[in-house]
């Protein structure tokens, strides 16, 4: 079974690391500074700056 990609606020983290805050259309417009959390395993992820927004590990 494998690692899920997007997290949602109040989700555990699966793993120690570094998250960013990812959304629908960052691919194509970009996120301006978005925000950056270090967690580890277990600890829950914060609120992102809006509710379109996601959490994915940093490198992903």
């Amino acid at each position: 079974m494998g690692e899920w990609t997007f997290f949602s606020p109040g989700d555990k983290a699966p793993n120690d690391g570094t998250y960013i805050e990812d959304g629908v259309n960052s691919f194509h417009m970009g996120i301006q500074d978005p925000k950056k959390v270090h967690l580890r395993k277990g600890e829950k992820f914060p609120d992102t700056s809006n509710h379109e927004r996601k959490w994915r590990k940093l490198g992903h």
